[in-house]
């Protein structure tokens, strides 16, 4: 049984920080690309960070670049994304998934992941 658990998600001030974990059971860590996509109110899912299946290459949306890291912890098989300076526009749940292919590619596309986690609350208030 697969299952992807995340945590860290909290009300935090614009400017602040947060790192979001991704503990993953069930599955070959080493073998999975996993990426972190956001969903605010009345918006689609949307593809955050992704990290590929060895951790050679990383993703991120434009949104984010060079204020939140990704990384991919094969020994511990834990996803992370430390956000830095938080704008009220990153308040969403942040979901973690899991994609199945070994390739050096990463997609933004939800509909290529095969497991979901269930979600964690970010709030960022100005």
């Amino acid at each position: 049984q697969v299952a992807l658990v995340e945590s860290g998600g909290e009300s935090v001030q614009s400017g602040g920080s947060l790192r979001l974990s991704c503990a993953a059971s069930g599955l070959t860590f080493t073998s999975f690309g996993m990426a972190w996509f956001r969903q605010a109110p009345g918006k689609v899912r949307e593809f955050v960070a992704g990290s590929n299946w060895n951790a050679a290459n990383t993703r991120y949306d434009d949104t984010v670049s060079g204020r939140f890291t990704i990384s991919k912890d094969n020994a511990k098989k834990t996803l992370y994304l430390q956000m830095n300076s938080l704008k009220p526009e990153d308040t969403a749940v942040y979901y973690c998934a899991a994609d199945r292919r070994t390739t050096w590619s990463i997609s933004r596309t939800s509909s290529d992941y095969d497991y979901w986690g269930q979600g964690t609350q970010v709030t960022v208030s100005s």
